[in-house]
């Protein structure tokens, strides 16, 4: 079990968040080549780096998201026997490889996380998301859409004859963020941004702010539920 799941779990976890985290900071610090790209190529980054995840975790089923995991058990999957005991196996990789990779992607961009230049805001933005209009009802009710349709979504591509497997899930969460994106940062995943607050609190990063904690709970509550009424309406509708 742990060669199976919990170690490409978390390599494919960290892979997700070394890359995901890396592309808001070279859009976001000052002095980077990619300063200015913008949300597309924020976007866009993040469906790659769901792509690399995804082919890094294969042995694991590549679930790389605590929603996931709990969407697929909702819909009646018993991920091979011995779920309670495997879904807490993937929780915890995922949380510890996406503290691994928001560290990792520190260390890569260190001098600009440290630089006079960055802005505090934007150091925190790195890591992890927050809404443009604060508002509690608004915020979880984005986190739950955004998530139940990735989660639904995944699960119907389990039903296809192909599924064009790891691009598909990427061209998928480049949707979601385009389309979905705007309120809260799409989160859709409570391991990608607790981990990675979890990692902002903890680093020695010149000049940061605090890490948002008051806001913290709507990203994992939301993205859970979600996943978890994905999950429910796939079996349902006969999807899974």
């Amino acid at each position: 079990m742990l060669t199976g799941i919990f170690l490409p779990e978390l390599m494919g976890t960290a892979t997700l968040l070394l890359l995901g985290c890396g592309v808001v900071a070279n859009v976001v610090l000052a002095r980077t080549n990619g300063h200015g790209g913008g949300p597309l190529m924020i976007t866009i980054g993040w469906g790659l780096a769901v792509f690399a995840g995804v082919y890094v975790a294969y042995q694991s089923g590549a679930h790389l998201n605590p929603a996931v995991t709990l969407g697929l058990v909702a819909s009646g999957d018993d991920l091979g026997g011995d779920t309670a005991v495997k879904v807490l196996v993937y929780l915890a990789a995922q949380l510890v490889g996406a503290i691994l990779g928001a560290t990792l992607c520190w260390l890569a961009y260190r001098d600009q996380f440290d630089a006079e230049e960055s802005d505090p805001d934007d150091k925190l933005g790195v890591f992890c998301t927050a809404p443009q209009i604060p508002r509690t009802s608004s915020n979880l009710l984005t986190e739950v859409i955004g998530t139940f349709v990735l989660v639904f979504v995944i699960i119907a591509f389990g039903k296809t004859p192909s599924g064009l497997g790891p691009l598909a899930v990427a061209l998928l969460v480049v949707a979601i963020g385009a389309s979905l994106g705007g309120p809260t940062g799409y989160a859709i995943n409570p391991a990608r941004d607790l981990g990675p607050r979890i990692a902002h609190t903890l680093l020695p990063i010149r000049r940061k702010r605090d890490s948002n904690w008051s806001y913290a709970w709507i990203p994992v509550v939301g993205p859970v539920v979600g996943g978890i009424l994905a999950g429910l309406l796939a079996a349902a509708a006969n999807y899974a």
